[in-house]
């Protein structure tokens, strides 16, 4: 919501202190989409395969792997 009413960048530094979620893969996917839409693709495809090594669901492991071939990575 942050970076959608602020701005990517706030949205991005707002993550940046949410430690206690590091392992969560549905932030690690957020924070991807808001690297991914910065044009921060070296970025975004870092995350997106660490929440990817996160993401238990099938489905959303299918999501993530779609975004990696979405960025060339």
């Amino acid at each position: 919501a942050v970076a959608m009413g602020r701005g990517m960048e706030e949205g991005l530094s707002r993550m940046e202190g949410l430690t206690s979620l590091e392992h969560n893969h549905l932030l690690r996917a957020a924070r991807a989409d808001l690297l991914r839409r910065l044009g921060r693709k070296e970025e975004a495809g870092a995350a997106y395969r660490r929440a990817l090594s996160l993401a238990v669901s099938p489905i959303d492991q299918e999501f993530l792997r779609e975004r990696l071939t979405q960025l060339g990575k």
